[in-house]
C-alpha cells in the first residue's frame, strides 16, 4: 500500500498515512481535527535482495588474475625482471 503525506492547514503538522489506492483522502488531522491537504513528496524507492543488476544482467565478466609479487619483496622499479 502507497504511503501519502498530509498538512494540516490548522496546525501545520505534518503526518503519513498508509492508505489503499481506492480509499478516500482523509480530511481531518490526526492532531487537532482542522482540514488537511495532500501533499506531493518524494517517494522512497530501493532495491532489495540480489535482484537482476547483480545476478542476471549482462554477461558474467571474468576478474583478471593478480599480479604476481616480487620475488625480492620490493617494488619493481628497477628489477631487471620488470624491463622484459
Amino acid at each position: 500500500m502507497p504511503v501519502y503525506e498530509y498538512r494540516c492547514t490548522s496546525c501545520d503538522d505534518r503526518f503519513e498515512l498508509r492508505q489503499k489506492f481506492a480509499d478516500p483522502p482523509t480530511t481531518a488531522c490526526p492532531a487537532c481535527g482542522g482540514s488537511v491537504e495532500k501533499l506531493i513528496s518524494t517517494v522512497a524507492f530501493s532495491l532489495k535482495g540480489g535482484g537482476w543488476h547483480n545476478e542476471g544482467y549482462g554477461s558474467k565478466k571474468e576478474v583478471p588474475p593478480a599480479a604476481p609479487a616480487c620475488a625480492s619483496g620490493g617494488s619493481c622499479a628497477g628489477c631487471p625482471s620488470a624491463a622484459t
